[in-house]
């Protein structure tokens, strides 16, 4: 999955804590507080005032919760009001291509076959990519044992109620267990505690939160956009 396109991208990578920015031809992104109070308007206005000097055809952006057809189904927990129902293509003024945070870092994750993508962070993120279809998903509160979901167990709740060592054993089994499952070739483990994690068993890989950027890139390949 090369890009396979000579668009200028700019890519979001919208999260709770910070808004992360990077646009092709830029080698570092550049890091934009956010939090609680944060709406989709101040967003757009702290991205442009950083990449007021940076030239862009198009946007990724990677949103933190659930996405159908480009279009946010809720506001985030952990940001500001507004964002369903908001046009981002007016207010950048370009054409914008907007999906899940953790498809977007599973996009930029895979290499081939059948692929699962889980993003340990504040809660849990997943999708799959099969054959380079991608597909979101949303595994993060279907419930797993004891009442709880599996979020409960690998998302932050689990790690600051069990501790690191047992928590990476529930990220280990949880992680085989849904790759047993859904019949992947192999799982990434990313998100921001994945660095939290230790030597991987075999068909486990641990991810970076730069591929995300990848990913955004990757949604404008000529090559690969009709199949996602």
């Amino acid at each position: 999955m090369k890009i396979g396109t000579s668009l200028s991208i700019l890519v979001i990578d919208v999260g709770g804590t910070n808004i992360k920015v990077l646009a092709t031809g830029h080698k570092r992104p550049f890091k934009i507080a956010s939090g609680l109070t944060m709406t989709p308007k101040q967003m757009i206005n702290a991205v442009k005032n950083v990449v007021r000097d940076w030239k862009y055809d198009c946007v990724s952006i990677g949103y933190p919760g659930l996405v159908i057809g480009g279009c946010p189904m809720h506001d985030p927990f952990n940001l500001g009001r507004g964002w369903v129902g908001f046009d981002f293509k007016k207010s950048f003024g370009c054409p914008v291509k907007l999906i899940n945070d953790a498809a977007m870092q599973a996009l930029g994750s895979y290499s081939q076959e059948r692929m699962l993508f889980l993003g340990l962070g504040t809660g849990l993120g997943s999708a799959m990519i099969a054959d380079g279809v991608l597909e979101p998903m949303e595994l993060a509160h279907l419930p797993y044992k004891n009442g709880k979901t599996y979020e409960d167990y690998l998302g932050r709740r689990g790690l600051e109620k069990k501790g690191k060592k047992k928590w990476r054993q529930d990220v280990y089994e949880i992680a085989n267990k849904l790759k047993m499952a859904l019949e992947a070739d192999y799982v990434v483990l990313g998100g921001g505690n994945a660095k939290k994690l230790k030597k991987l068993p075999a068909g486990l890989r641990r991810g970076d939160n730069n591929n995300a950027f990848i990913g955004g890139f990757r949604l404008w390949d000529m090559n690969t956009e009709q199949r996602l």
